[in-house]
């Protein structure tokens, strides 16, 4: 085997790719989990070596040759399917990686009514979806110690970036500043959270736990409103929440507000970050977009 590192991911999207490029152009191999054959050749186009979740040789290959583990698949109702799926195969190969990470929800602290949360705050989960990320995070940092693995757990706020932003939502109609006064939320450019988790993997601290987000918690609508500005459209007209037909998950999201610290990441791992706002963000985004043929 060559001397490149390796990263072996268990659930690979939005987040895991923005690793992966900051990864592969400094020389490393990157490997994702698929479930089902018909996603090989998604991975395949971006240089990563898929591993299907099913062949136990291939996932403890894997786990073997991997320097650094990252977990993002959601739990489920018995728990982290990636901790169900990676222990035994680590168990059997042997396999040691110098750092592992899972990705959990800063929606674990529940609702603070626009208060400050540190990684030291207490957990206040309101969802079943948070209730089962508490879960999981206790599960890894438990077998951690008990099989002397290097687990570090990431809190993550909304996640935007290309293809994934309050632009897109404004070119499909589907953007609404929803009035809700007080409600505040804390956010991450896609670049900036690749950034956080490569800071972690070269400084790995076993049972560590980090929040990963900008330095401007805001209301949404703010967000809505800037974007509309860059694009040249008018922003769309504000709608009470009560008449906003959220979905389940959108209704789950406007039911917390909270300020989510990043003083611990940036002190601990040197993280800085590209994009301090939505502004900085937004304006890359669309910047982008603009240079595009």
């Amino acid at each position: 085997m060559d001397a490149a590192r390796r990263l072996f991911v268990f659930g690979f999207g939005y987040s895991a790719r923005a690793l992966s490029v900051r990864l592969q152009a400094k020389g490393w191999h990157v490997a994702g989990t698929i479930r089902r054959p018909v996603e090989r050749g998604r991975l395949e186009a971006l240089a990563v070596t898929p591993v299907p979740v099913g062949n136990q040789r291939e996932m403890q290959r894997a786990v073997r040759e991997a320097d650094s583990v990252l977990v993002t698949a959601a739990p489920d109702e018995q728990g982290c399917p990636g901790l169900r799926a990676l222990v035994p195969a680590m168990a059997r190969a042997g396999a040691f990686p110098d750092w592992i990470g899972y990705l959990s929800t800063t929606g674990v602290y529940g609702d603070r009514h626009g208060g400050w949360v540190t990684e030291q705050s207490r957990l206040a989960a309101q969802s079943t979806e948070s209730a089962r990320r508490v879960g999981a995070e206790r599960d890894w940092l438990e077998v951690a110690r008990g099989m002397g693995l290097t687990v570090t757990v990431f809190r993550l706020p909304g996640i935007y970036g290309p293809g994934r932003s309050a632009f897109d939502r404004l070119r499909a109609g589907e953007a609404q500043r929803i009035a809700a006064p007080g409600q505040v939320f804390s956010r991450i450019h896609v670049d900036d959270l690749a950034a956080g988790l490569e800071a972690s993997i070269a400084k790995p601290r076993a049972g560590g736990i980090y929040n990963l987000c900008d330095d401007q918690p805001c209301p949404n609508s703010e967000v809505i409103a800037y974007a509309a500005q860059l694009l040249g459209l008018a922003p769309p007209p504000e709608v009470a929440l009560a008449d906003a037909k959220l979905s389940p998950a959108g209704l789950r999201f406007y039911a917390e507000s909270k300020r989510v610290s990043n003083a611990r990441a940036k002190a601990e791992l040197g993280w800085r970050l590209a994009y301090p706002s939505y502004r900085e963000g937004l304006a890359a985004i669309h910047a982008a977009e603009r240079a595009a043929p």
